[in-house]
């Protein structure tokens, strides 16, 4: 069966330069985005609940630019006002730079990693001697306080938000050939708005992998897997299998 219609669960690019957009040109695809989960915030109410005192700490470590709106989010329904002292640890200079929304750049401590924590606990080893608060949400990856562990560091986790299923009722009946999947939470949210979900000829595509091994851990046929050795993108790994299909 030829390839013709694909939905990627994640929000519709924003730039029209997108290589989803010359993949569906080249290949004559008809690509709909449509993000399977999104995020709500702990509310104030739920986060005093914790008895987490967020002035009790020097130092926050910011993960991505989502932790650092809920963190400032809920300080500000809470009336905190977070001290210039404060000190900043953010994964990558991109997320540090999104500090700009909150604070005055220029004149606070902040600190960066090359896009890996592992990277940033190098760069914290020189201040180990600070209180970290670690935004987080609900779900996050079990490297991050594994690694705080091993390097020893003071260190807070504050669950300041929630990754949960989206509605996706509107799309019951209607077909797809291939579904994209970049995240475990994603196929839960699949499975749980479609309790019944048969894969019967639609190919499944998953990114990483931990998406991986949820979309196996499912019952699901697994049919195209990135990054791999000859495509490092989703969308490399897409045109290639697509390529290999259509021809037939």
């Amino acid at each position: 069966m030829k390839i013709k219609r694909i939905l990627v669960s994640q929000p519709k690019p924003a730039s029209e330069k997108s290589p989803y957009f010359d993949l569906a040109d080249r290949n004559n695809l008809d690509i709909d985005f449509r993000p399977f989960i999104q995020v709500e915030g702990v509310s104030a109410k739920e986060f005093r609940q914790t008895r987490i005192q967020i002035l009790d700490h020097t130092a926050v470590i910011f993960t991505s630019r989502t932790s650092i709106d809920h963190f400032f989010r809920v300080c500000q329904e809470m009336r905190i006002t977070v001290p210039d002292t404060m000190k900043y640890f953010c994964v990558s200079e991109a997320t540090a730079f999104y500090l700009q929304k909150y604070i005055v750049y220029r004149k606070r401590k902040i600190f960066f990693g090359a896009g890996r924590f592992a990277d940033l606990i190098d760069v914290m080893k020189k201040h180990s001697k600070e209180k970290f608060l670690i935004p987080l949400s609900h779900i996050h990856k079990q490297e991050i306080p594994n690694l705080l562990d091993k390097a020893k560091f003071t260190y807070t986790k504050a669950i300041l938000y929630k990754t949960v299923s989206s509605d996706l009722s509107d799309l019951e009946n209607v077909n797809y050939d291939v579904l994209v999947f970049f995240s475990p939470s994603g196929v839960k949210s699949l499975l749980k708005n479609f309790p019944e979900f048969e894969q019967n000829e639609t190919r499944i595509a998953s990114f990483g992998p931990s998406t991986a091994k949820a979309v196996k851990e499912a019952g699901l046929r697994l049919d195209i897997e990135a990054p791999n050795p000859k495509a490092p993108s989703m969308t490399m790994a897409l045109e290639q299998y697509i390529k290999d299909k259509n021809k037939k």
